[in-house]
């Protein structure tokens, strides 16, 4: 996950109650209309309980920053 869709899925989240299921939170974050890569974030962590927003966060797989794999060099 980069730092972008850390701050989506904290947005998403914003006022939700914990602990929760994975599945309470992404019915939660449908409801408030969040896009695609937030959902897509949620759905990557594994299925289970989650006492906080910061658990969540931490469970999301981490993705480099930047640009496309292997980063292309111009020349």
């Amino acid at each position: 996950m980069t730092k972008r869709d850390e701050l989506r899925v904290e947005k998403a989240l914003q006022g939700f109650e914990f602990p929760a299921e994975r599945e309470q939170m992404l019915d939660f974050a449908s409801d408030r209309e969040a896009d695609a890569e937030t959902l897509a974030a949620l759905r990557s962590i594994p299925a289970g309980r989650y006492a906080s927003k910061d658990e969540v966060l931490e469970a999301v797989p981490q993705e480099p920053e930047g640009d496309a794999p292997g980063g292309a060099a111009r020349g």
